[in-house]
């Protein structure tokens, strides 16, 4: 019949469509990977999620509260280390620093090393939490049997004295987890392969 017309689906606007679908797929794959460090910034720059802050200087003057701070240590199944504060929980005023220890004892027969990944609980004392040192910045290595006591020098904020999600909070946690990280060696014999000399 002459009276019908049909008419069929352009190629251009076909392509269209699914050239936006391919590229809108693509810019959430390069979102998704950018989230990741973008994230960490956030966190590390408001304390959410209970990640600390790094100071320079201590403030100049105390604040008026105390708070309890309790330590808590924590090792991955496959780094074979004792880790632990030597002092489980100290009382501290706003303001003020303090350093405490913890101790590590590599328990194998070869060099091992590990890096630390931290928080304070609740998660809102992590934006007045500041670490003036740590060993937590970067990896740790430990001779074979070797044993160390690593200092984490810090002071809690006094700004936190003006936050009412803090008014209730009496004591916080500085948690810390190991995890091992692989030499060049070992993940080569891990491969199956030898590493270049």
């Amino acid at each position: 019949m002459s009276g019908d017309r049909t008419q069929k689906p352009s190629g251009g606007r076909a392509g269209k469509g699914a050239g936006l679908l391919i590229g809108g797929s693509v810019a959430m794959l390069i979102l998704s990977f950018a989230s990741v460090p973008l994230y960490r910034a956030f966190c590390s720059a408001t304390g959410f999620g209970g990640t600390t802050q790094v100071a320079k200087v201590a403030p100049a003057k105390p604040g008026e509260r105390t708070l309890g701070v309790r330590f808590d240590a924590n090792v991955a199944h496959d780094l074979p280390w004792r880790f632990a504060p030597e002092t489980p929980r100290i009382v501290v005023r706003t303001g003020e620093t303090a350093t405490i220890y913890y101790k590590v004892v590599n328990l194998s027969d070869r060099e091992t090393s590990g890096v630390a990944a931290y928080n304070v609980s609740p998660d809102q004392a992590g934006a007045y939490f500041d670490k003036l040192a740590c060993f937590c910045f970067s990896e740790q290595k430990l001779a074979p049997h070797e044993s160390a006591e690593w200092p984490v020098v810090f002071f809690l904020d006094p700004a936190l004295e003006k936050d009412e999600t803090m008014n209730h909070v009496e004591e916080v946690t500085l948690s810390y987890s190991f995890f091992a990280t692989k030499k060049p060696k070992e993940a080569a014999s891990a491969q199956g392969t030898k590493p270049k000399s």
